[in-house]
């Protein structure tokens, strides 16, 4: 037996009164899923314990196995694993967006998705004027970075605000407060006068594009704790594949391999077949192997219903249809976004979502489509979300 777990990022939704009220999974077009849906197990799942945050991280802990409660220490830390970081005795690191604020106001959380070459030098030139033996910024993708601090663990004492949770808002209500918060106060202003003038801005200002006006720390977090290696846990060797730090931060965590897939990418410019062809083909060497698709949650922080839906449409037509047409051994599959992220709110919520467990063994709950009202409507419901890692290899 083989194992698949596809992640729709952000997937789920609220009802669109602009869109007769449905959801963005109710308004894509996702025949293999609803296929699946009428064939396997489709119910709903809470991936986010009560009182902790509704981060992909804190959610897809969940779906890989891992109890949040006793592992979960924050995202930055594993995104710091992704990128090689080592957090040390006194180091705390936060991850660190370049946004882009406009008129007092948070006008972009990703400074227009800013490429990750320019990205890299304006994270080179924040190091070269703020940087020191106790301030490091390390460079990530697009517009997803990290800031190391040496003998400030009273930073995490600090209340930072995300900014994909405030867009349209205006940015000094939610600039860092309370203890420790002095000093990213401090590097958050020292960054607006680096930004302003760097060749990197006044080539996207010219082009039309958004520039990166700011860097905006949150998601503070010290050392991770060790967890049982995935294989120790479920006996099973794992490999994933994301566009994202914090799922290869997850998965080298828990001792998956990283997949390395050309054209694997945050956005629609995504190789969605690719990605999934690479996936299942991994599965020749490894047990189970792990799909994150980050485009539909992107879409959903920029507030497009239409790129959501089509994030969600592509899913199903490149990645769901290769995994029922797959020839190896016999597949089961986990299929579920890690939270919602609606449109109205443009980030993410802590409620439950659909998922369906679909291959040999499981029975059908006369579902018809892959959607919250449906999977809400055949009764099962699990509150535990990381139990339905052994419910999938169980």
């Amino acid at each position: 037996m083989k194992y698949c777990v596809l992640i729709i990022d952000g997937a789920s939704g609220w009802p669109l009164p602009e869109r007769g009220g449905k959801t963005c999974l109710e308004l894509a077009s996702t025949p293999n899923l609803n296929t699946m849906a009428q064939e396997g197990t489709l119910g709903l799942i809470s991936t986010v314990p009560q009182g902790m945050e509704a981060s992909s991280a804190c959610a897809i802990m969940s779906i890989l196995g891992y109890d949040p409660k006793l592992y979960y220490r924050g995202r930055a830390a594993i995104e710091a694993k992704s990128m090689g970081i080592a957090i040390g005795n006194g180091e705390v690191v936060f991850r660190c967006n370049l946004v882009a604020v406009r008129n007092g106001q948070m006008w972009s959380y990703s400074s227009g998705r800013i490429s990750t070459d320019e990205a890299h030098q304006l994270i080179c030139a924040l190091n070269n004027k703020l940087g020191s033996d106790k301030v490091r910024f390390y460079p990530g993708v697009s517009y997803r970075h990290l800031l190391k601090l040496y003998g400030r663990e009273d930073t995490l004492l600090t209340t930072c605000t995300p900014p994909h949770d405030i867009p349209g808002k205006p940015v000094s209500k939610y600039l860092p407060c309370g203890q420790g918060s002095d000093i990213l106060r401090e590097l958050i202003l020292g960054s607006e006068a680096v930004l302003e003038r760097h060749p990197v801005n006044i080539a996207r200002r010219t082009r039309g594009d958004i520039p990166a006006t700011m860097l905006w720390p949150f998601w503070g977090s010290g050392q991770i704790p060790e967890v049982p290696p995935f294989k120790q846990a479920y006996g099973l060797r794992a490999a994933a594949t994301s566009a994202v730090d914090v799922v290869r931060g997850l998965a080298r965590m828990m001792g998956m391999e990283v997949l390395k897939i050309a054209g694997v990418k945050d956005g629609l410019d995504n190789d969605f077949g690719g990605q999934a062809a690479g996936a299942l083909a991994a599965l020749n060497e490894y047990d189970l192997v792990v799909i994150h698709i980050e485009a539909p949650d992107e879409a959903a922080h920029a507030g497009s219903i239409d790129d959501k839906v089509e994030a969600i449409g592509r899913i199903d037509s490149e990645v769901l249809s290769r995994l029922r047409a797959y020839q190896g051994d016999d597949l089961r599959v986990l299929v579920m976004p890690d939270h919602a992220t609606p449109i109205k709110s443009q980030t993410h919520t802590g409620e439950p979502v659909p998922f369906l467990l679909w291959g040999g063994g499981f029975t059908t709950h006369n579902a018809k489509r892959f959607t919250e009202v449906e999977a809400e409507s055949t009764g099962l419901f699990i509150e535990e979300g990381y139990n339905i890692m052994g419910r999938l290899v169980g």
